[in-house]
C-alpha cells in the first residue's frame, strides 16, 4: 500500500492502467518518499520490443494515468528499465524496485 498525501493507492490499480498501453510489456508500481507527499507514486516500466521509452512515451502515461485514476493515484515519476526483478514464480519484486531507488 503506497499512501500519497493522506491517500491509501493499491500499486495493482496503478499498474494495469498503464500495462493497458501498448509500448508496455511489464510495470512495476511503488511508493518513493517525498518531504511533501509522504510518498509519491513511481512506475518502473519495461518496454514492450521495439518501444522507445522517451518523455513522449512518459507524458503519454501520465496522461492515461490521470484519464482513469484519481488525480492522487497517477505516478509522478516514471522511469524506463531494461528489466524489472522477479521471484522465481515471475511476480514483481516490489521491494527490490523501492531499494533500488532509494540507493540512487
Amino acid at each position: 500500500m503506497i499512501i500519497t498525501s493522506g491517500y491509501r493507492v493499491g500499486p495493482l490499480e496503478v499498474e494495469e492502467v498503464l500495462l493497458d498501453h501498448p509500448a508496455v510489456e511489464q510495470v512495476g508500481v511503488v511508493g518513493v518518499p517525498d518531504d511533501t507527499r509522504g510518498e509519491v507514486i513511481k512506475a518502473f516500466v519495461e518496454l514492450a520490443p521495439n518501444a522507445d521509452g522517451d518523455d513522449d512515451l512518459r507524458a503519454a502515461l501520465r496522461d492515461r494515468a490521470r484519464d482513469r485514476l484519481a488525480e492522487y493515484e497517477y505516478p509522478r515519476e516514471i522511469e524506463f528499465v531494461d528489466e524489472l526483478p522477479k521471484t522465481a514464480s515471475g511476480k514483481i519484486r516490489r521491494v527490490e524496485l523501492r531499494e533500488d531507488d532509494e540507493e540512487a
